[in-house]
């Protein structure tokens, strides 16, 4: 029970860094490629108001931009910290696109953003524009970094367990870069980071004209982040119609939890746009579905079936059958590394080690544990379902809601109707946290869905962590709650001090 306890405590206080850390991200995203079209107008026209609305920005950008540097170092520490096991048995694929993403964060971007904070009277307009530029890249090639490295922990691949070493090794680092999961990922979170930035700029924006100040520099940034806004709402939802297809194809159980499909739905699957889930009798009361929209989301076809969980989990009780075997092999490769016999039946069963594994929270010996352990241990393989589905749910909504609000204020820019449109300027800055509520679901979507596992198949959560006690991850959980809520407390200082002194403005 101990056990449990330290990792129970230690998922927590991973999601509570995390979930705290992702509130600076997608603004850095957002934000960084919004100064670079608002330095490049500047750039093309020369009219000072876009310098002037640039640095102001630029600002706000900054302080964030601080603040997520200070809460991610401290999540890169927790790998070794508070999860030993995870860092050994798979340290060396996971470690490599984190180390490549600290040299572009920490040497690439910083770089920029100190010329892009210090560089404005020692540059050419061209060259500080160029630095913008590669501030605003080098930020989403950071993000690109990160997101290969949960990629691959949602869909492990280039990667085979090494029999000499007991851990997880590279053996196609391609595979690692290209990971369909990685890739769809990326895109999905870049775009709702814009997202984010849009409405940030635009609600500080409503703000101004709602009190009557920096009209000039308030509408033109409406504009801006009404036209960038729009365009990157619409892709979140191409871009999420992306990643429900590729978790159809890797993630199976995922899908199915999201959607609380419970047993395999007849091609093509319909869609459950509203309903209320049912762990404890496997249905869903109330549903609201649309025909077929699910079949071609999760397959791109008409024929394929999406599979329900029920079904899903009598597979995973075979693979874990299987696992048992893989690991009762690996036991005698451990005693005697020339057991040719073993080894060929590792090799036969070793995809499906971690399935093993999974008994390894009911009994010490696997090689001999009982139906009822297999049971129980396949039933683990489901995420809490009811979560999934409403956290997807309200994230899937907002993300409507946002192209609706961005449309409209196209429209309005389009007619040059801003200030006379004070309802929509009021729901814009009301707006405000959305992005933010969203982007934490999104979140939550992503790591829970994966649950039981840390690497989804090869590895399960309850074995990841370091041998710590209750006290001690206890202790260190309440230093960090303590700690990141004093940066919250002077993230909300700086921001709120700096929007009211608002941007110091040149004859244009």
């Amino acid at each position: 029970m101990d056990s449990l306890d330290v990792v129970s405590l230690s998922r927590v206080q991973f999601a509570a860094t995390a979930l705290y850390h992702f509130l600076f991200v997608p603004l850095t995203l957002g934000m960084s490629f919004l100064l670079a079209i608002m330095e490049s107008v500047w750039v093309l026209t020369g009219r000072p108001i876009w310098r002037d609305m640039t640095k102001f920005w630029g600002t706000l950008f900054g302080i964030n931009f601080a603040m997520g540097v200070a809460t991610g170092i401290t999540m890169e520490f927790q790998f070794g910290t508070n999860w030993a096991y995870y860092a050994h048995y798979v340290g060396d694929i996971f470690g490599a696109p984190l180390a490549i993403e600290g040299l572009m964060a920490f040497f690439l971007e910083a770089t920029f953003v100190g010329m892009f904070f210090f560089g404005w009277d020692k540059m050419s307009r061209l060259q500080h524009l160029i630095c913008t530029w590669l501030l605003a890249l080098g930020a989403n090639f950071s993000a690109l970094w990160i997101l290969i490295a949960n990629g691959w922990m949602q869909n492990p691949v280039g990667a085979r367990f090494n029999v000499d070493t007991m851990r997880m090794e590279v053996t196609d680092f391609a595979a690692v870069l290209f990971n369909p999961v990685a890739q769809a990922k990326f895109v999905h979170t870049v775009s709702a980071g814009y997202v984010t930035g849009s409405v940030f700029i635009m609600a500080i924006s409503a703000w101004y004209l709602l009190k009557g100040r920096h009209v000039e520099i308030a509408r033109r940034s409406m504009t801006v982040a009404a036209c960038f806004g729009l365009a990157a709402s619409l892709s979140v939802v191409v871009l999420g119609d992306e990643s429900g297809y590729v978790a159809g194809e890797n993630q199976k159980m995922k899908l199915a939890a999201l959607e609380a499909v419970w047993t395999t739905a007849p091609a093509p699957a319909d869609l459950t746009v509203f309903g209320v889930p049912d762990a404890e009798n496997h249905v869903t009361h109330f549903e609201i579905k649309l025909p077929w929209v699910l079949g071609l989301i999760a397959t791109r076809s008409i024929d394929r079936p999406v599979f329900g969980i029920q079904d899903l989990v009598q597979k995973n009780k075979g693979r874990i059958e299987n696992g048992i075997k893989a690991y009762a092999a690996l036991d005698h490769l451990r005693k005697n590394h020339q057991d040719s016999a073993a080894l060929v039946e590792f090799k036969i069963r070793q995809d499906d080690l971690g399935y093993g594994l999974l008994l390894k929270k009911y009994t010490g010996d696997v090689a001999h544990a009982t139906p009822d352990m297999i049971n129980r241990a396949a039933l683990d393989t489901v995420p809490n379902v009811p979560v999934l589905f409403y956290s997807f749910r309200i994230m899937a909504v907002l993300g409507f809601y946002f192209i609706a609000l961005f449309a409209y204020g196209f429209y309005l820019s389009y007619r040059r109707k801003f200030e006379q449109k004070r309802c929509f300027l009021w729901l814009a800055l009301l707006t405000l946290p959305l992005p933010w509520i969203a982007a934490e679901f999104g979140w939550v979507v992503a790591e829970l869905g994966r649950q039981p596992w840390t690497i989804d198949g090869v590895l399960p959560t309850f074995l990841s962590t370091s041998s710590l006690s209750v006290g001690q991850v206890f202790t260190s959980l309440c230093g960090f709650i303590l700690f990141y809520s004093s940066l919250l407390v002077v993230e909300l200082y700086l921001m709120v001090k700096y929007v009211k002194i608002g941007p110091q403005e040149k004859q244009s």
